[in-house]
């Protein structure tokens, strides 16, 4: 597998482009940033600044530069499918900010234009390869938890004031289901990945604090494949930044919050233990296996498919608050919507 850096292309710059470019520095030259482009010049021009890199005048410069390998896509949801498509056909890889799409249909594009033309597409889920869900992951497999049969999670950040007004994040056509979508979906991935398959969901919904037309905290009631059953509470308006994930089991169960970290309890215990996991860098680590995926190494562990089942069940979470029922995740996957 060669180790040869991974030159790419940033396109569509906001404050998670700098968060990626600033992990892309944290890869041991595995990923460079080479160039960058988006609609506005000083955004352009500060983005070159800070990160030694050229700055394009057009995304065709980039995808005709056979310099560059890939791309680092966190445009706007609404153009992925057009910016993904257009790299895709020029023969460049895509990490590709979740969520995939804000259709069924345009993510079902996306997945196939990468797969026709050859190109590894990975999409940002980060959360998941988190040490502490790592921890819970790998005492699930071997079975210490035994029958999983509950999971609660909460996911919430302040987000008043933080964009404009007009910002797509506070529509409901730029980012539908509101903070569901934009970062439920993190949870979403990771319940999928200790629980299983999520079959069917039932939402709630309310827009609060934040302007625009879209729900600024929500709630996904979901049952898994296995009968297993999760909740996930989503924030845009709360006091402050803050996670949790409780996944219970029924011969042990293991509880994290941002705070106190993880703890773990088994069946008969009266005390609950606190696990030391060492904290590592997860979004670094998922660049780097983009790489080695381009490399031939691996295949990524979120790749198109598998964010189109999360974005799924997020969009039978809006369904179901809007018709006031539960839906499946096959219906969903059924259509374009």
């Amino acid at each position: 597998m060669s180790t040869k850096p991974l030159r790419v292309a940033s396109v569509g710059l906001g404050w998670w482009s700098d968060v990626l470019a600033d992990a892309a520095g944290r890869t041991g030259g595995r990923v460079e940033i080479v160039s960058c482009f988006t609609r506005s010049e000083d955004k352009r021009q500060a983005f070159a600044a800070n990160y030694n890199c050229v700055s394009a005048t057009s995304l065709d410069e980039i995808l005709n530069d056979g310099s560059v390998d890939g791309i680092i896509n966190t445009t706007p949801n609404h153009v992925h499918l057009e910016t993904t498509a257009a790299a895709a056909r020029a023969g460049k890889h895509v990490f590709l900010d979740k969520p995939v799409a804000n259709t069924i249909g345009e993510a079902r594009a996306i997945t196939k234009v990468c797969a026709d033309a050859g190109v590894v597409l990975s999409v940002g889920y980060q959360r998941r390869r988190e040490s502490h869900f790592r921890w819970i992951q790998d005492k699930i497999s071997s079975g210490e938890f035994g029958t999983l049969v509950q999971a609660e999670a909460n996911i919430s950040r302040d987000r008043a004031g933080k964009f404009e007004l007009g910002h797509w994040r506070y529509t409901a056509e730029g980012m539908p289901g509101g903070v569901m979508l934009q970062i439920g979906l993190h949870y979403v991935d990771v319940l999928t990945m200790l629980l299983g398959p999520i079959e069917t969901v039932s939402g709630m919904a309310s827009q609060l604090v934040l302007p625009g037309d879209n729900p600024d905290v929500g709630t996904l009631m979901m049952k898994h494949d296995n009968g297993a059953v999760s909740s996930l509470s989503t924030s845009y308006a709360s006091a402050s930044e803050y996670y949790v994930m409780n996944v219970y089991g029924k011969k042990m169960s293991a509880y994290y919050n941002l705070f106190d970290g993880l703890r773990c309890l088994n069946q008969g215990d009266a005390n609950q233990t606190s696990v030391a996991v060492q904290k590592n860098d997860a979004i670094a680590e998922q660049l780097i296996e983009w790489a080695d995926a381009v490399s031939g190494g691996v295949e990524p562990e979120v790749g198109g498919e598998s964010a189109m089942t999360s974005l799924a069940v997020v969009k039978a979470g809006i369904k179901s608050v809007a018709e006031g029922r539960h839906v499946t995740v096959a219906e969903v996957l059924a259509s374009n919507d």
